[in-house]
């Protein structure tokens, strides 16, 4: 399976050492060689960088582990393929604009019947990945139960949770989400950090 880091601070924080180690993950230290990619927030803006290549071989990897980026929220993914081509448009993460804000999703796992079972209809995958689909659903479900507009927390995350539990039935879904004031984390037992 992929491997995943995230990060949320007070203050801007540069990961430089915690993403040096795990880019070594992808292609030398793990089997993790089909792509990789972060993305570092700075208030309501992200900047992402993404590469189908093997981590531990990507020049744009060094670029980020030499460029200590100050950020309050990072979610960074090193790909082993299991759905979809290795190509750029399948590397995680994934970016979408919602409510004002960009919002970033990755995953790992793999999801069975996903395309008939999360039906997606306003944010539509670019990809071919059971992931980024999962989060243009997840997206969608938002959009269809709040709205345009953006909920408190707490209720934010309880619904996300329980879109993971009906996501979770398709197989295995581990889920880093965030909107970078909120990183929703979610595995066998959910967590939230502000």
């Amino acid at each position: 399976m992929c491997e995943l880091l995230a990060m949320s601070a007070n203050v801007p924080t540069d990961i430089c050492f915690s993403f040096s180690g795990l880019m070594q993950r992808g292609g030398n230290t793990g089997p993790h060689r089909d792509g990789w990619g972060v993305t570092f927030y700075e208030g309501k803006g992200c900047r992402s960088f993404k590469d189908p290549m093997p981590s531990a071989q990507s020049p744009i990897a060094e670029l980020v582990t030499k460029y200590p980026m100050k950020s309050e929220a990072v979610i960074c993914h090193i790909r082993q393929a299991n759905s979809g081509e290795v190509c750029l448009e399948n590397t995680h993460p994934f970016v979408r604009q919602m409510w004002g804000r960009n919002w970033t999703y990755a995953h790992n796992g793999q999801l069975k019947d996903f395309e008939s079972e999360l039906p997606v209809e306003f944010h539509l995958p670019i990809g071919t990945t059971d992931s980024e689909h999962a989060f243009c659903w997840i997206l969608d479900q938002l959009h269809l139960e709040f709205g345009a507009k953006q909920v408190d927390a707490k209720l934010l995350f309880g619904f996300i949770a329980s879109l993971a539990a009906k996501i979770d039935k398709l197989g295995v879904a581990n889920i880093i989400i965030t909107d970078g004031e909120y990183l929703f984390g979610i595995e066998e037992r959910p967590f939230v950090q502000t």
